[in-house]
């Protein structure tokens, strides 16, 4: 049944203005949201700035969908920034809640990364005119800093031991290890330069056919010749990036028990998560899932039955900072720890995001590491520290990272064939599989 025109008005103007705070002080108010783009590592970067009624206050957020960057652009120039416009500061549960409602269909990585930016700059904002560090605000710390896991790879399992043994020297204490499956694409290690093939060429973007049955038969003896060589107090993980089929999966999983993993990650892609109570039954590795969760009913039903040990969401992908402090206590009712996404396509200000709910999350497990070069930490002043295998803040109010915009504006985004996007992997016979 339709509604008369003169219905929906008077319904309309019940509501209040977007810009009017639900309740309590109003507080300096939002003037502008600004997306910045930037690539100092060649990788493809958004940040939100929030900028507000009060000189020189603003807040910065991660929004960086590196696939899809100018969509996530498009979406808080032309619908976040107008809808938020002159709210007050101080409401970021109602933001939060409002914004995410806003677009009737949501959920996606698009708009959660959008959001994200908004919403970790208000949290930056908030930290700002409290005078305190996020951490500070989330409860405090649970810890000094953060420990990390560090990405060896190589092309035989000799490389890969002598690469992990070099982060050991460096401090670390856990370690993703990853092989190449020789004539076939790999994710996580790198072809060596050859006559042919002048400059090492990424696996797994599109260049050699993937074989499941190949890798599924090498993992097992790369694991096998770390623990003889490293002994058992190197924590050792190892990423299947949703590659194979679940059934072959789970003959992994099996497979790598006797290898001591600290966790083995997305064994499954987020379509065949119904295959994980089969997984439980048959092994007893950890497991860490959710890099490309994006909504709650794909999560919440794994840790509320126990059958993930880690969760590994992208923060910006699931909407930012108050989602995923909402995630980390949830998790931690039923056993499961933090292991955050954060690899190069989490700018700096993520990577600060990450590190505040680490100290301040009693669940924490690990943190993901990626050592930023010196350019990117120019442009990103305050980037957290990495040291001893560790992720350190500093005390800045705040998230305790800034943004030089001139020096952002040095590194615009590159030229890319595909714009952003992820190249296929596929089978011998040229079917594209899951990347």
């Amino acid at each position: 049944m339709s509604v008369p025109l003169a219905a929906a008005a008077s319904v309309e103007s019940l509501l209040p203005p977007p810009w009017e705070p639900a309740s309590g002080p109003s507080g300096p108010r939002i003037t502008a949201v600004r997306p910045i783009c930037t690539a100092p590592d060649g990788i493809r970067l958004v940040v939100v700035k929030v900028e507000t009624s009060e000189p020189g206050l603003y807040g910065l957020g991660c929004a960086t969908f590196t696939q899809r960057p100018m969509a996530v652009v498009t979406a808080i120039e032309e619908y976040l920034a107008p809808f938020v416009r002159g709210r007050s500061v101080h409401e970021i549960e109602d933001i939060y809640q409002s914004a995410y409602v806003s677009s009737y269909w949501r959920s996606g990585p698009v708009l959660n990364n959008a959001l994200s930016g908004l919403d970790m700059a208000l949290w930056d904002i908030k930290g700002k005119l409290a005078g305190m560090p996020l951490y500070q605000l989330f409860g405090g710390r649970c810890r000094t800093s953060a420990a990390l896991y560090a990405h060896a790879a190589g092309g035989d399992v000799v490389e890969v031991e002598e690469n992990v043994r070099r982060y050991q020297e460096q401090g670390y204490r856990h370690v993703r290890a990853q092989i190449a499956v020789p004539g076939y694409s790999t994710y996580g290690a790198q072809i060596a330069p050859t006559k042919a093939e002048p400059s090492p060429q990424p696996l797994g973007l599109g260049r050699e056919p993937w074989s499941a049955a190949a890798y599924c038969r090498l993992v097992p003896k790369l694991f096998e010749h770390l623990r003889v060589a490293l002994g058992d107090e190197i924590e050792l993980l190892h990423d299947v990036h949703e590659r194979v089929p679940p059934i072959q999966a789970i003959g992994l999983a099996k497979e790598l028990e006797p290898y001591r993993l600290f966790f083995l990650e997305d064994p499954f892609a987020p379509e065949d998560v119904g295959y994980f109570p089969l997984l439980r039954q048959q092994s007893a590795i950890p497991i860490a899932m959710g890099e490309l969760f994006v909504n709650q009913a794909e999560y919440v039903p794994l840790i509320k039955d126990r059958l993930i040990d880690f969760v590994r969401v992208h923060i910006s992908d699931i909407g930012g900072l108050t989602p995923a402090r909402k995630l980390a206590a949830f998790c931690e009712f039923f056993g499961v720890r933090t292991a955050w996404h954060g690899p190069g396509d989490v700018s700096p200000v993520g990577h600060a995001a990450n590190l505040h709910l680490d100290l301040s999350t009693p669940n924490f497990g690990i943190q993901e590491q990626h050592a930023f070069p010196e350019r990117t930490r120019e442009v990103f002043p305050g980037s957290p520290e990495l040291r001893d295998g560790a992720l350190w803040a500093n005390d800045r109010p705040g998230l305790g990272v800034d943004l030089d915009e001139e020096a952002a504006a040095r590194y615009p985004f590159p030229d890319h064939p595909l714009n952003g996007a992820w190249p296929p992997v596929r089978q011998i016979d040229g079917t594209v599989i899951r990347p």
